[in-house]
């Protein structure tokens, strides 16, 4: 009745609709696709939804699903277990989708983008083209990482020291184009720290790397991570940028704010969400692979400077 496809009497339409304001009843968009065959749900497989990256790129989703009246259902990839990802993937697919957008981000998304089934449209974000042939929205990381060690080379740095982000069972763009842009230099190339993407461990990266003499400058996986490393180098007495030259990776909107503020890789991650529900819609259609890639610009703040004599 609700829908206008079956002709009920006025007296028993005011009845129900007297009901349906009674109770708040509000029409479930599931039990309604099950029952139409319309499928407009899009499931977004991520492994989290706080840090900067990951929110801004599911807000870009959200925003372009929404302007063509499709409904968005994050599922949380909690924990690297095999078995976990499976159970979060079947749970995504117990909904009537329309299709699926995976964060490619790490290496949970990597493995759900194995599980998911051919037969259901999918796209991805991601920072590499490897694996499961699919349109992907993808990130530049590799010359972004190049990019900001040249910068940090050109200022005058002998090399550059890196804490790096967790990759998606590779090593991530950034990390390989920070090595990649000091080999083509003849510098000397560090063994990396490892972080966790957080600032925390940022901070206890920053304090190791105080405690050696040859560090002036320090690229970091991302911006909270870079936040992390100026705390603790400056807990270890050492002044940014005086001492040491730090750049972080994402443009995080606390950037600008910081002290110094962070010079930074910016990448505008709700514009790559908005590419991949395209993409999405492109499967739909019967569209091609297609993979471009999401620009990166430097900007330079305060937290660079050329080595101190």
């Amino acid at each position: 009745m609700l829908s206008g496809s079956a002709p009920v009497s006025a007296d028993k339409r005011r009845q129900v609709l007297r009901a349906i304001e009674e109770l708040g009843y509000r029409p479930n968009a599931a039990a309604q696709a099950l029952v139409t065959g319309r499928r407009s749900i899009v499931s977004v497989l991520t492994a989290d939804t706080t840090r900067y990256g990951y929110a801004e790129t599911i807000r870009g989703i959200e925003e372009a699903a929404r302007a063509v009246g499709l409904v968005v259902a994050i599922t949380v990839l909690d924990t690297d277990a095999e078995e976990s990802i499976e159970a979060a993937v079947d749970l995504a697919l117990g909904q009537p989708l329309a299709g699926a957008i995976v964060l490619e981000f790490d290496i949970r998304g990597s493995r759900a983008l194995t599980i998911l089934p051919k037969s259901l449209p999918v796209s991805a974000v991601s920072s590499g083209s490897e694996g499961r042939r699919v349109p992907r929205a993808l990130f530049d990381d590799r010359s972004g990482g190049r990019d900001a060690t040249n910068y940090l080379l050109g200022l005058g740095h002998r090399t550059v020291h890196h804490v790096a982000v967790p990759g998606s069972g590779r090593p991530s763009g950034r990390t390989l184009g920070w090595r990649e842009a000091l080999e083509a230099a003849g510098a000397p190339v560090p063994e990396p720290l490892m972080s966790d993407w957080t600032a925390r461990s940022g901070y206890q990266a920053g304090v190791s790397l105080a405690r050696r003499r040859d560090v002036t400058a320090v690229l970091c996986g991302n911006d909270e991570i870079a936040f992390g490393v100026i705390k603790g180098l400056q807990a270890e007495g050492l002044r940014v940028p005086e001492d040491v030259s730090v750049v972080g990776f994402d443009d995080h909107p606390l950037a600008e704010m910081w002290t110094p503020s962070l010079t930074t890789m910016g990448q505008d991650f709700a514009e790559l969400g908005r590419m991949a529900v395209g993409f999405l819609l492109g499967r739909l259609g019967g569209g091609a692979y297609r993979a471009p890639s999401s620009s990166l610009k430097l900007v330079v703040r305060g937290s660079t400077a050329p080595p101190h004599p």
